[in-house]
């Protein structure tokens, strides 16, 4: 049963979600917070497995809050999902640096957003096709105070896989185009992620647009 933990300073907004939520059979609600504060204090509280959070909150918005629970090592199994109206390039990069796992705006079909909580329960990172454009957009157009990350320590497989991470599948769906076991690319994965030093498969992606081993059109 995946425990779901919903931040969002709208009464009605998390009324809505935690009756979606609660209509899922694999997971339940284990909390509602009304503030940043209230949030991280909850995902301590309510042991949860999954945080959907809003980015405008009072006391501390949703940017603030998801970096407090990452930088909690007693949190470390908790992932967070920001689901905002604001799908910008700012709150989207704040956001992914933040050490969240995932973005998605408000307007995505319900069914999309209790897929997106297995998924980041699952401990992958999903966003939204908007969001991902955003991110390539910024890492190409500017700067990134993130690390680039040698790409050389990679073996050609494990490249194979990052290039396949980057354009936005899934395990099962890289274990598909490889013609390999879900468990063998696993494998990769987690050797991809220790080499690099990165916290997630979102940093896999930026790594990997920053080598320009992936372009928007390839």
């Amino acid at each position: 049963m995946i425990r779901v933990l919903l931040a969002d300073d709208q009464a009605l907004v998390r009324g809505a979600f935690a009756l979606l939520v609660a209509s899922a059979p694999d997971m339940e609600v284990v909390g509602e917070a009304a503030t940043g504060l209230a949030a991280v204090s909850m995902a301590r509280s309510a042991r949860a497995d999954v945080v959907v959070m809003d980015i405008r909150m009072p006391d501390l918005d949703g940017i603030g809050a998801t970096a407090a629970i990452a930088a909690d090592e007693n949190l470390a199994g908790v992932r967070v999902l920001v689901l905002t109206t604001y799908d910008t390039d700012d709150n989207v990069l704040a956001a992914l640096r933040a050490g969240a796992s995932g973005f998605l705006i408000k307007d995505t079909k319900p069914a999309a957003l209790l897929d997106a909580i297995r998924t980041i329960a699952a401990g992958e990172a999903l966003l939204s096709p908007s969001a991902t454009a955003a991110v390539i957009a910024r890492v190409r157009a500017t700067p990134d105070p993130a690390p680039r990350r040698d790409l050389d320590v990679l073996t050609d497989r494990e490249l194979d896989v990052l290039v396949l991470i980057a354009r936005g599948m899934t395990n099962a769906e890289i274990a598909e185009t490889l013609v390999v076991s879900p468990l063998t690319v696993k494998t990769h994965v987690s050797r991809i992620l220790a080499k690099l030093l990165a916290r997630d498969r979102v940093q896999l992606v930026i790594a990997a647009y920053q080598a320009g081993l992936v372009t928007p059109a390839g």
